[in-house]
């Protein structure tokens, strides 16, 4: 008999987390991870080519265009966005039986995907985390070292594009000092889980105790 599916207030929170690239979105969302071990890093599909230092199924699942796109035509992924001739996808069955589990799950994606994952998930937590300025945002493309000028160019001219879409979300983090949009991040994961649905649940016995006393 299958088991009965779980309350709302039991499952896992799902946090989706974009940003134009060089923010430091990934930086952010390691330090959170480190600082939070209730909390994990859902691990995206892509097509792209390995980093230094990435560890495929940590960083990513690494998989060549062939298999990703018969992902796609199986229906198994809950988004999935082509950025600068990469794909990139969520798996939907894994991301699901994670919350189902009531693991918070964090979803690190752009905003096609975040987009996408709404309509599928409304009650998911978004935030948007923007740079303090153009200006520092080119400055880390290339203090990366990894860019050529014309790709820091494309990324600098879908940077305007994406931060267009933060009206979207339902949190802003502007990473100007790295230890205050990390705290910030970590607020909004705090306050997300003290809402009264999920605080009822966890100390239902705590509470008919005090009002039965």
């Amino acid at each position: 008999m299958p088991a009965a599916p779980a309350s709302p207030a039991s499952k896992g929170l799902l946090f989706v987390v974009s940003a134009p690239s060089g923010a430091g979105k990934t930086s952010l969302v390691a330090a959170l991870l480190e600082r939070d071990p209730a909390l994990t890093l859902s691990v995206s599909y892509t097509t792209r080519a390995r980093r230094p230092g990435e560890v495929d199924g940590k960083h990513y699942h690494f998989v060549d265009r062939a298999r990703f796109e018969q992902m796609v035509a199986e229906g198994a992924f809950i988004e999935y966005a082509r950025v600068f001739d990469n794909a990139y996808g969520t798996a939907e069955s894994s991301l699901r039986e994670t919350l189902e589990r009531g693991q918070d799950l964090l979803l690190e994606i752009d905003w096609q995907g975040a987009r996408q994952v709404r309509e599928r998930f409304p009650e998911a937590v978004s935030i948007f985390i923007a740079p303090p300025s153009l200006a520092a945002l080119e400055e880390r493309l290339r203090g990366r070292g990894q860019d050529s000028d014309a790709v820091i160019g494309e990324r600098m001219a879908k940077a305007r594009d994406e931060l267009s879409h933060w009206g979207e979300y339902a949190y802003l983090v502007v990473n100007d000092r790295f230890a205050q949009a990390l705290g910030d991040l970590d607020a909004i994961v705090k306050a997300e889980r003290l809402r009264t649905p999920r605080q009822a649940a966890r100390e239902q016995a705590r509470l008919r105790a005090m009002l039965d006393g």
